[in-house]
């Protein structure tokens, strides 16, 4: 039968909302994910801005024609919520009417209403604006966001202080030739490498600090794990007694977002499979013990004395994994060399920095360490590298007029989201990624 719902006062809803609304008639919005057409009735998946509703079309109680419903068009559906147990949902929506929003004039050009899109990347990220609407690449991004959520909620309740840093920079934070460069209105300047100045800063006011904002690189990297623009977390925080708080506040960080997710993104995770890492304790090593024991184990030669290859990060996760359990570990100590001139040394080891890295699933993820607060110190470093001095002015005045001792890092949110889908190449887990090849879309 028809239903008449000419006299009953219909509530427009949230997907969500559905489970509570069994027995009623309700409006709902979204789009026509996929119809599937049966025997004198038809399965019509609305796709609404986080769940998938299973919708029921029938001549005995929909009062338009199937024919007038096409695939990705945008409506507003009346009907009646009735419990099914058959639904893995618990109910299903039985259409009434359908009211037709909008029409689109052509087929996709990649089929989006499969459980995973039967294309290669490349064609996944050309048509990204229309991929994004596939179940799979939709719940990627929100799982990202609930990384970002619970990294929020954790620092907030640790007594963190948002910022935001300019982008546009009178100087690189890591220095070297990787920066873009832009004419500022007949000035030369850069794209910030990374917050680092402002947020070493502003521990100065607030103690504890953290950004989640995009980065620039202009390093020639055309790698599975690189982009030119990428989501950097960064915390900073003052008075501490030395790096490894800044480990153990990752470490509790981390655990705090994995239950997070666990939580609030149940859904998701089913939709894409994961199994998210259980984290105790995070496994240390410094980084020329990390070398000897890659070597040892592999019987493998050192290429490279000051750096991690890759692969050396691959094989390193794959023992720590093996003997501790961990899919995390942070390699500390690294060489003075390879770290940025506010990486502080070592006072036992001048060679060496109270630095650090994590590795996850093979891959660096986070680069951290303690820095530099006393100004002598400072700008003795940056002489002995042959920097010029004045071109700092404004980052050595919080060190001129006295600092406490600080330290923080910066995560790669897309190599993390990567790592999580246990995914081989980054550009999987950015949006709409740029590198030396991808500008558009």
């Amino acid at each position: 039968m028809i239903l008449n719902n000419s006299n009953i006062d219909v509530s427009h809803i949230e997907a969500e909302e559905l489970q509570n609304k069994i027995g009623n008639i309700v409006k709902i919005h979204g789009s026509i994910y996929k119809i599937r057409l049966m025997s004198g009735f038809a399965f019509v998946i609305l796709r609404t801005k986080r769940a998938f509703v299973q919708c029921i079309y029938s001549k005995e109680y929909t009062n338009i024609d199937i024919d007038k419903i096409i695939e990705n068009s945008s409506v507003i559906i009346t009907g009646y919520v009735a419990e099914e147990i058959r639904s893995k949902l618990g109910y299903e929506l039985r259409i009434n009417d359908i009211e037709i929003l909008s029409i689109p004039i052509d087929a996709p050009p990649v089929v989006i209403n499969n459980n995973v899109i039967p294309a290669s990347l490349e064609t996944i990220l050309d048509f990204r604006p229309i991929t994004i609407r596939n179940e799979h690449e939709r719940a990627i991004f929100k799982l990202q966001e609930g990384l970002c959520r619970g990294i929020r909620e954790f620092l907030f309740s640790n007594l963190f202080t948002e910022i935001h840093s300019p982008k546009i920079v009178y100087a690189g934070a890591e220095g070297g030739a990787n920066i873009f460069k832009l004419d500022y209105f007949g000035k030369e300047a850069y794209l910030a490498q990374s917050p680092q100045f402002y947020k070493q800063m502003l521990v100065g006011a607030y103690e504890r600090v953290f950004e989640i904002a995009p980065v620039y690189r202009a390093e020639k990297h055309d790698t599975s794990r690189h982009l030119n623009e990428y989501i950097s977390v960064d915390f900073e925080m003052g008075f501490i007694e030395n790096f490894a708080d800044i480990i153990s506040m990752e470490t509790n960080m981390l655990k705090f977002v994995i239950e997070f997710l666990k939580e609030k993104y149940v859904n998701e995770i089913k939709i894409l499979k994961i199994e998210l890492p259980n984290i105790a304790e995070i496994p240390c090593i410094t980084f020329c013990d990390a070398k000897e024991l890659v070597r040892n184990t592999y019987n493998r030669k050192t290429k490279d004395l000051h750096d991690f290859e890759p692969e050396e990060e691959r094989l390193l996760c794959d023992i720590i994994k093996k003997e501790y359990g961990s899919d995390f570990v942070f390699v500390t100590h690294y060489p003075s060399s390879k770290r940025p001139f506010y990486a502080m040394d070592d006072n036992e080891n001048p060679e060496v920095t109270l630095s650090f890295d994590l590795l996850f699933r093979g891959i660096e993820i986070t680069t951290g360490g303690q820095r530099i607060h006393d100004y002598e110190k400072q700008v003795e470093k940056m002489k002995r590298r042959g920097m010029n001095i004045e071109l700092f002015e404004s980052y050595l005045m919080m060190h001129k007029y006295g600092m406490p001792p600080h330290g923080g890092l910066g995560l790669g949110l897309e190599r993390f989201t990567m790592c999580l889908l246990n995914e081989t190449n980054v550009r999987y887990a950015s949006m709409f990624p740029r590198d030396m090849k991808r500008l558009t879309p």
